[in-house]
């Protein structure tokens, strides 16, 4: 008997483990019984791009791009889908590392980001991401460049429930070289990072 009592005195415990708090099963039926809503993105500067290069060792540049259109699809909170285009056009810079005297300002940091150098912004005047899947907080998709497609990763997605629609974030690194900017330093002993980070911050709205 005493060894039955044991027993059954285990089964319980180890059952009590495994059970989820109510709180989170309700959380989690809620979520999953959730309608997927699918908003059009806000293009104004309540949507942009913030992106950041980097020349190693010397000296980074930053700033932003706006969006053309997209769409994002929400299941409760969590990112279900979507789909945007970047407007190159806008590029902007918003840092301060510039030798004007030397001739080197952000209108001419602008002049060849758009260059074929770099995006090529007269023949490619926007870049696109579509998402694929999604997996808790990150969400695979295809990133196309100057005509060159790829999938890329977007990481760390924030959605928050904003008036009348949502905000959501999320950042994305890049390789340039897979699509074609593939600009070097002629300056020996400087190099130009491969890598360029984004922020991506978004408001949209039913």
């Amino acid at each position: 008997m005493k060894r039955l009592f044991t027993g059954l005195t285990f089964l319980a415990i180890l059952a009590s483990c495994n059970q989820q708090p109510a709180s989170n099963q309700e959380n989690n039926t809620a979520e999953n019984n959730a309608p997927e809503v699918t908003y059009t993105l806000v293009t104004d500067s309540m949507s942009v791009i913030k992106w950041r290069g980097e020349v190693l060792g010397v000296k980074e540049h930053y700033g932003t791009v706006n969006f053309k259109e997209g769409t994002i699809t929400v299941k409760g909170n969590t990112l279900a889908g979507g789909s945007f285009v970047a407007d190159l056009t806008t590029i902007k810079p918003t840092d301060s590392n510039y030798d004007v005297k030397q001739g080197h300002t952000p209108e001419k940091l602008v002049a060849h980001l758009s260059s074929p150098d770099f995006f090529d912004v007269k023949n490619y005047p926007t870049a696109t991401f579509k998402i694929d899947s999604v997996s808790g907080n990150t969400a695979t998709g295809t990133l196309t460049i100057r005509g060159k497609s790829n999938t890329e990763t977007l990481t760390d997605v924030v959605i928050t429930e904003a008036e009348n629609g949502i905000k959501a974030s999320g950042k994305l690194n890049f390789d340039r070289k897979k699509y074609d900017v593939s600009f070097d330093m002629p300056v020996k002993d400087m190099v130009l990072s491969n890598n360029i980070s984004l922020t991506i911050e978004l408001t949209a709205k039913k």
